[in-house]
Order: structure tokens, then C-alpha cells, then sequence
């Protein structure tokens, strides 16, 4: 008795905790993002408005439109693609929040046929 008693409460105060997401802070500003790649790993900044995503890599600047979903998601589409992987928008979505930080996942989003869908996360850092 006194384990499901346990159990009972166990999940009772689980199930009231909530993650802070206070995602209109991030919708706009520069941010940095560090990513691995074959062992190496590699910082990119990037400066979002409410519009626009512009990324720098190596001292190369790629933009995206946004199109916003909601405070905490939206689409992002390269403006001028390369190649035919770069045509596909990426769904991002905020997880989490802090003061100067997001946690967030972005996958493809239209799902391939026959395809495994694969998300991703990371953490990007507010710079400004």
C-alpha cells in the first residue's frame, strides 16, 4: 500500500512541473550555436528579425525567410539554395529558455516518403 501510495505522489508532483519558455525574447537578435561535425566542432552566429534568418559561417553569409507558427516555432527557407537538400525548409522549435539561452530541435519540415524523419537539437546563445 505504501508504494502506491508513493507512486501516486511521485506523479502527482511530476506531472505539475513545467518548462520555462519564454520564447519571444529569442525572436529576434544574434545568437551563436556550436555543432560537431566529423570530431570538429564548429561555432556559428546567426542574426534572426522577424522576417529573416541570416547565417555566418566562415565568414559566409547564408539567409532564410522565417514564417513564424507560433511564439515558439517556425519555418525557416534558404532564399537562395545551392543544391536540392537546401530547397527544404527545417521546422525549429524552442524546448527551453533561460536568460540568455534556448534549447531547441529542428527537423525537416515536409516528411519524405519511405524515410526515417531525423530531429536534431542544440542550444543557441544570445550574443547582443
Amino acid at each position: 500500500m505504501k508504494f502506491f501510495l508513493s507512486i501516486l505522489i511521485l506523479t502527482l508532483l511530476t506531472s505539475c512541473y513545467s518548462v520555462e519558455r519564454n520564447c519571444s525574447d529569442f525572436k529576434t537578435g544574434t545568437f551563436e550555436f556550436t555543432y560537431t561535425v566529423n570530431g570538429t566542432e564548429h561555432t556559428s552566429r546567426f542574426k534572426r528579425t522577424e522576417d529573416f534568418n541570416i547565417d555566418y559561417h566562415e565568414d559566409i553569409a547564408d539567409s532564410s525567410s522565417i514564417r513564424w507558427i507560433n511564439d515558439c516555432e517556425f519555418i525557416l527557407k534558404k532564399l537562395h539554395p545551392i543544391s536540392n537538400s537546401e530547397k527544404e525548409a527545417i521546422h525549429m522549435k524552442i524546448l527551453t529558455t533561460t536568460d540568455d539561452s534556448y534549447t531547441f530541435e529542428y527537423k525537416l519540415a515536409v516528411k519524405r516518403p519511405n524515410r526515417p524523419s531525423r530531429t536534431e537539437k542544440g542550444t543557441a546563445t544570445r550574443v547582443d
